[in-house]
């Protein structure tokens, strides 16, 4: 009887009604992320395409991986990619503090500069590559300003591909990680600020002494998602340039799926995809131990 009563006791309680609501989510996460990771784990060693027999190879797909030039150049695009996120971060948190102020209109803006994050990738991106062709509006407004003496065609050129995928994705980016920096905000006391302004202290000094370190869970946060989404990058690549120009915009996450979906060289790409989860792993840490120490 007291198992019962206890059992039922906890029925009632707040904590089954969270598991309750958490239960559709972690089926779907089971499903479509945990038991992936976990059966690639076995397939990294193993030979394995649709139509042939698994065969146990050990580590003949890394030892291939390491030595694959394509694999490499794509890895070397997906690092470059963290380049964009103090790129972010710092825009994300201006545009923060910009619309944290008391002015008209404000929630129209802050809509408004949220807006690419819902907007669909593919259609975002059939947008910038009619902006960036060789007789796009890009290409116009720097002839007129005389910035550039003629047409270039940025996503075919690979010496200026992978940037504007990185300004995209920048683009793309700010407004989902500024609505993180804009609830931070407004949780800080405002007597903070006045206080500062009393003492004469400047727009930047408010910035950088007082609101970035009583911003720094955000930051950390912010920070490492940043991180991990720009080494796994695959939309814009996969959308706008499929890789090329020849390997300027292979990214690792791309070059797995075509390995796993193109060439159903499954065992490949499982082995891509652990090497890929070190790497991220290994950023992320390097990521956490620097905020932790400012």
């Amino acid at each position: 009887m007291g198992k019962m009563k206890k059992r039922k006791k906890w029925l009632r309680s707040e904590a089954a009604w969270a598991w309750g609501m958490m239960l559709p989510g972690l089926l779907v996460l089971t499903v479509f992320v945990f038991w992936p990771l976990i059966y690639s784990l076995p397939l990294a060693f193993t030979d394995y395409s649709v139509v042939g027999e698994m065969k146990f190879v050990g580590t003949k797909n890394f030892e291939r991986a390491f030595s694959d030039p394509d694999f490499i150049a794509s890895l070397t695009n997906s690092i470059q990619y963290v380049l964009v996120v103090p790129v972010i971060q710092m825009a994300s948190m201006a545009f923060a503090v910009a619309l944290n102020q008391k002015i008209r209109g404000v929630k129209v803006f802050r809509t408004l500069y949220y807006f690419p994050v819902v907007t669909s990738t593919v259609a975002v991106s059939i947008v910038w590559s009619w902006l960036f062709s060789s007789g796009g509006l890009v290409n116009q407004l720097l002839l007129d300003a005389h910035i550039i003496s003629e047409k270039v065609n940025w996503l075919s050129d690979d010496s200026t591909a992978l940037w504007v995928l990185m300004f995209i994705t920048t683009w793309k980016g700010v407004g989902y990680y500024m609505v993180i920096y804009l609830a931070g905000l407004q949780s800080i006391p405002g007597e903070l600020i006045e206080a500062a302004r009393i003492d004469r202290a400047g727009t930047l000094q408010i910035f950088f002494k007082i609101l970035v370190p009583l911003l720094k869970p955000q930051v950390v946060m912010c920070s490492l998602l940043s991180v991990m989404s720009a080494i796994k990058v695959f939309d814009e690549p996969f959308v706008l340039t499929k890789g090329g120009p020849g390997n300027s915009t292979l990214t690792a996450s791309l070059y797995i799926y075509q390995n796993g979906f193109q060439n159903f060289d499954f065992g490949y790409a499982a082995a891509l995809s652990l090497i890929l989860s070190v790497i991220i792993l290994f950023f992320s840490l390097l990521v956490n131990a620097y905020n932790r120490r400012k």
